[in-house]
């Protein structure tokens, strides 16, 4: 059964991290006055609608720690797409003082080949925010080398093992359609 990135309560319950309202657009493509809206008061739900979306895919015949690894770089590229995309700091009832994570759900998806090549167009036609990670990168050790292995393939000639993509809800929905939820 294919699962797509269309909405669901579950997709937008309010994330641990604030549930921002910032104004400020701060990448290409985002020009979102208002970054979460409240539900539906006829639904009585509490939870937050984000106008925004994360969205990581990885290829789906990459070996287990391939696709945690994967997902985490990614993680960490997207995590610079907006000066809002972060949520407050955390502290627990002890003082303790954590880091700050993403303010809204990250969805996570996995695809073939064929729909990875087919995603990461989309998401360059649509001038989103994009972080990706090739397969040559699992070769190195260092982030010169693997800037280096990217910059010498052509964008569509990519042997790319992952994507994470940030934008606006329904444009995020149009690059991530079709794929299927990881899990």
């Amino acid at each position: 059964m294919t699962t797509n990135s269309s909405d669901s309560p579950a997709a937008y319950a309010a994330s641990p991290a604030s549930p921002a309202t910032s104004t400020t657009p701060a990448s290409p493509g985002l020009s979102a006055p208002s970054r979460a809206s409240a539900a539906s008061a006829a639904s009585g739900s509490s939870a937050l609608r984000f106008d925004t979306k994360i969205a990581v895919i990885v290829r789906d015949d990459l070996a287990v720690w391939q696709k945690l690894n994967v997902t985490a770089f990614l993680a960490s590229g997207i995590a610079h797409a907006s000066d809002d995309i972060m949520g407050k700091r955390y502290e627990d009832a002890s003082g303790q003082d954590y880091l700050a994570l993403f303010r809204e759900p990250v969805l996570c998806f996995t695809a073939d080949a064929g729909s990875l090549a087919r995603t990461h167009a989309r998401a360059l036609s649509r001038a989103v925010p994009t972080a990706l990670y090739t397969a040559d990168m699992f070769t190195s050790g260092n982030d010169d080398d693997n800037r280096a292995a990217v910059r010498a393939v052509a964008g569509d000639a990519l042997d790319l093992v992952g994507l994470a993509v940030y934008g606006p809800r329904g444009i995020v929905d149009k690059i991530a359609k079709g794929l299927k939820l990881h899990g």
